[in-house]
């Protein structure tokens, strides 16, 4: 293999003879087959390889080489059958002028930084690096192929003669078969020359029967010029299209058009919008080479930006020679919005004094050139749902249609509901569909597991389930204090809850209730917040829970619920009973209006052994 030399005077070759012009290396390509570049070698290696050459052909003993110095490390080759990465390429105008302009690719998941909208359609024709071979076809020909000078034609001839020949059209278009008169081909088709052929062979050469393929297909140049990596002359074969060529120039540059490439020729004019072939939308056009043609890029045309939520956001160029086109038209280049419907469409325009316009459009308007489109959600919301939430296995999000329209669907299969439930009250928070306001409604949770109650449910409900741990919280120091109006001040270390001896008859710490973490305030509990509020509005309201004289046993964790739903604290207050005395665990308890004794005792653990049930108050 020759490496590129350096030819530079060398000290050494003082007494040398000069060299001889033969010598001199030819001049090679800057890259290797496939695009490599050539690794140049440093100059001391340069001066060593030519003072070698120098003494072999003057006969003097060759010295040994001496050490050189490292290469830089040059790049890995591609993987067989794998084209070589290409860098990314920098904004074009038309791409910067949109990136200017806000105009930005949908970011997801958010936050992110939105990439900037890149010209559709010009990575596809990226081209390979100069030197690699470009149209060569796979598969059968097509019997509409085109024959020429130099193709290479297989005929095989059984029956009476029994042969197979490989001949090449002549530069007359003419095929020299033996025993046959000369056979025109130039300029026919394949199905063409077969039918005369085989017409021929039972004519002349009665009892044979010929076959015909094509074997080596000829070569031809293509002028490809205008917006292209690489203007000039691209050797291509036969079957090569429009694509190859442009591809062998190296692909049309961002400057260039995609939708009014020309092509001209003895045949004619004709002109090839490649957004049909790139974007799979439309006819697709005739993308033929025939000899003597030529390939011309022109400049880029008027383009559009369309981003958002679209399945394929972009700068997308106009039809030729036109100004504007339908946003239906250029919504189907883009993919279509991925809403199916419900869009909003907001257009970044150009007023007449250059300045910039928003504006809402619709599905029957236009898009001139220079506008940027965003397609948005017109409003992003969600309907006909419902959440079972609080203390489930997992919270759930339904549909508000179907078995989960009633509170009995909903709960159909109560392993949904976690262990140790709260059975005498649920609520549902629902909203106003006119106010927006929201209101708690309670519910009796075990006659609705039993199949025993129903309550039918509305589009944005939250069917929220209390655990026996949270209607605990109710009797906690916390509770007490924030009905007094005297809630610890805020960044007071709380002190872990600990449960009191089960002799003493207090309620204990809520089961699985964790102290928060050292330094976190107290008031970060908002349902006591909100309980203060409530208390101090009212001296009346919340009279039974403040005359509960509740011990204080340490400040408690504030139950997940409550942070979810503040304003839950204070309705389930309103809604409880004070069970003190011989009972297991003393508390405040929930209920209904129509529950009976005997619910809110077992709710409570029930009497203790020594309990006088007859003296109740």
């Amino acid at each position: 293999m020759l490496l590129p030399l350096l030819l530079l005077p060398h000290p050494a070759a003082a007494q040398a003879p000069a060299p001889s012009p033969f010598l001199s290396p030819p001049s090679l390509p800057s890259t290797l087959p496939g695009g490599l570049p050539v690794t140049s070698l440093p100059q001391a290696s340069q001066h060593d390889i030519l003072q070698r050459i120098l003494d072999a052909g003057a006969g003097r003993p060759v010295p040994s080489p001496a050490p050189s110095p490292p290469l830089a490390p040059s790049v890995a080759p591609p993987l067989p059958g794998l084209p070589p990465s290409m860098p990314e390429e920098p904004l074009s105008p038309a791409e910067a002028f949109f990136t200017a302009r806000g105009a930005a690719a949908t970011c997801q998941p958010a936050p992110c930084s939105p990439a900037p909208l890149r010209q559709f359609g010009y990575d596809s024709l990226r081209g390979l690096p100069a030197g690699q071979p470009a149209g060569i076809g796979f598969g059968a020909l097509p019997e509409d192929y085109l024959l020429g000078r130099d193709d290479e034609v297989v005929l095989a001839f059984r029956g009476r003669a029994r042969q197979t020949l490989s001949l090449r059209v002549g530069r007359d278009g003419m095929l020299l078969v033996p025993d046959l008169a000369p056979v025109p081909a130039a300029g026919r088709t394949l199905r063409e020359l077969r039918a005369d052929l085989e017409a021929r062979a039972q004519r002349e050469l009665g009892g044979s029967e010929v076959f015909v393929s094509i074997g080596q297909v000829r070569q031809i140049a293509v002028f490809v010029g205008g917006e292209v990596a690489r203007p000039g002359l691209q050797p291509l074969t036969s079957m090569a299209s429009v694509l190859d060529a442009l591809v062998a120039a190296g692909g049309v540059r961002r400057t260039g058009s995609l939708r009014a490439i020309r092509v001209e020729g003895p045949g004619g004019r004709r002109s090839i919008d490649l957004y049909p072939v790139i974007a799979g939308d439309g006819t697709a056009p005739d993308l033929r080479l025939r000899e003597g043609e030529r390939i011309l890029v022109p400049p880029l045309g008027g383009v559009v930006a369309i981003g958002g939520e679209v399945t394929r956001p972009g700068i997308y160029e106009l039809p030729a020679g036109a100004g504007q086109a339908p946003l239906a038209a250029l919504l189907r280049l883009a993919g279509e919005p991925l809403r199916p419907a419900g869009n909003r469409f907001l257009l970044h325009g150009t007023d007449a004094e250059g300045r910039r316009s928003l504006r809402e459009i619709g599905p029957r308007d236009a898009l001139h050139r220079g506008d940027a489109l965003r397609v948005e959600p017109g409003s992003d919301v969600m309907a006909q749902d419902l959440r079972l939430a609080g203390h489930v296995v997992a919270p759930v999000l339904r549909s508000a249609g179907g078995r989960a329209r009633t509170l009995r669907g909903l709960l159909s299969d109560p392993r949904l509901v976690r262990a140790d439930p709260y059975a005498r009250l649920g609520v549902v928070w629902r909203t106003d569909p006119r106010t927006r306001t929201r209101q708690f409604l309670p519910f009796d949770l075990g006659r609705a597991l039993q199949g025993q109650a129903d309550l039918p449910l509305a589009e944005g409900d939250e069917v929220i389930l209390l655990g026996l741990a949270d209607v605990l919280f109710l009797a906690s120091p916390g509770v007490q204090q924030a009905l007094r109006g005297d809630a610890p001040e805020l960044g007071a270390s709380p002190v872990a809850a600990q449960p009191l001896p089960a002799a003493a008859g207090m309620p204990g710490a809520p089961p699985g209730a964790a102290a928060p973490p050292p330094g976190q305030p107290a008031t970060d509990c908002p349902a006591l917040t909100q309980l203060t509020v409530a208390a101090q509005a009212s001296r009346q309201r919340f009279a039974h829970a403040r005359a509960a004289g509740f011990p204080d046993y340490g400040r408690q964790a504030c139950p997940q619920i409550f942070l979810d739903y503040p304003t839950l604290l204070p309705f389930l207050l309103d809604q409880s009973v004070l069970l003190t005395g011989e009972v297991r665990q003393p508390g405040l308890y929930p209920i209904l209006n129509d529950t009976g004794l005997d619910a809110v005792l077992a709710a409570a653990g029930g009497a203790t052994d020594t309990a006088d049930l007859s003296g109740i108050r």
